[in-house]
């Protein structure tokens, strides 16, 4: 599917408020609510459009610790490695990466003794450095990027 600038304007304002009425998107967009809603139903169809969720404040929740972990597998079969941090509900982003390490996971937690906890089970599969962020600087809404 290939997106026009109509498209990336609907993506902009879903991700900005994705509870938004189609008509008083399509005021915003000098569109009808129906050709609005026509479109979000063809980005979802084609799967531009995933899912839509919710944005809590995670220190509210009491996950105070973010911490990024590199793995360095001992073994080629990642398939085990793989099935582990998808089951592991501390683990909130997961990428294989060439470079450094074989995986990059940031994980969130409640408290040092889990974090503990998860890197003993990180031994298992291999090694790992570990990064503890002091404060998030900045999160990215991936309409800025593909926008411009």
């Amino acid at each position: 599917m290939e997106l026009d600038s109509i498209d990336f304007q609907i993506l902009q304002l879903l991700s900005e408020n994705s509870r938004v009425q189609w008509k008083d998107l399509g005021k915003q967009i000098h569109m009808s609510g129906q050709a609005v809603g026509n479109r979000i139903k063809k980005l979802e169809e084609n799967g531009v459009i995933q899912a839509y969720s919710l944005l809590v404040d995670e220190k509210k929740l009491g996950l105070v610790f973010t911490a990024f972990i590199i793995i360095y597998m001992k073994t080629a079969n990642h398939d085990v490695f793989i099935r582990f941090i998808q089951d592991q509900k501390e683990v909130v982003e997961a990428d294989r990466v060439s470079g450094e390490g074989c995986y990059h996971l940031k994980i969130k937690v409640d408290s040092q003794e889990k974090l503990n906890l998860f890197l003993n089970e990180i031994l298992e599969y291999g090694n790992y450095k570990m990064y503890l962020s002091i404060n998030e600087i900045k999160k990215r809404n991936p309409l800025t990027t593909a926008w411009e």
